[in-house]
């Protein structure tokens, strides 16, 4: 039987840190239309958000996390599991910030979509705001 391989390139990876060490359980990593996150060690758990369905990105820096270099992004998607996606304690969240930004702007581009031309209801259904007369 053949095996199924697909290697996905990883543009960015990252582990949550504690003490600005990266000892925690907590991967992330960016793709080219996805980001993921995977934790645990035992019972692990695999999460991933297709990136153009990301609506807005957050950075927050705490006085703790300054002082060990690190900070969250929030990725707030229309992904019905994953609405809300945080990369805690993560080094450089602007520079990550910014490199998520630019390949979600990618992804919608390549989908031909823009904010302003459709959104979603709470129904998960596409409303057209375009008149087709």
């Amino acid at each position: 039987m053949a095996k199924l391989v697909s290697k996905i390139v990883e543009i960015w990876h990252d582990r949550k840190r504690i003490l600005g060490l990266p000892i925690s359980f907590t991967r992330y990593a960016l793709s080219e239309d996805r980001l993921f996150l995977k934790r645990g060690v035992i019972n692990v758990k695999q999460d991933e958000i297709v990136l153009y369905r990301v609506r807005d990105l957050r950075v927050s820096v705490s006085l703790w996390q300054r002082l060990f270099g690190v900070g969250t992004v929030t990725v707030i998607s229309t992904d019905k599991s994953i609405p809300e996606l945080m990369l805690k304690n993560i080094r450089q969240p602007n520079e990550v910030k910014e490199l998520i930004h630019e390949y979600v702007e990618k992804m919608k581009i390549a989908r031909r979509m823009r904010v302003g031309e459709m959104s979603m209801d709470v129904d998960d259904d596409t409303i057209d705001f375009e008149d087709n007369n």
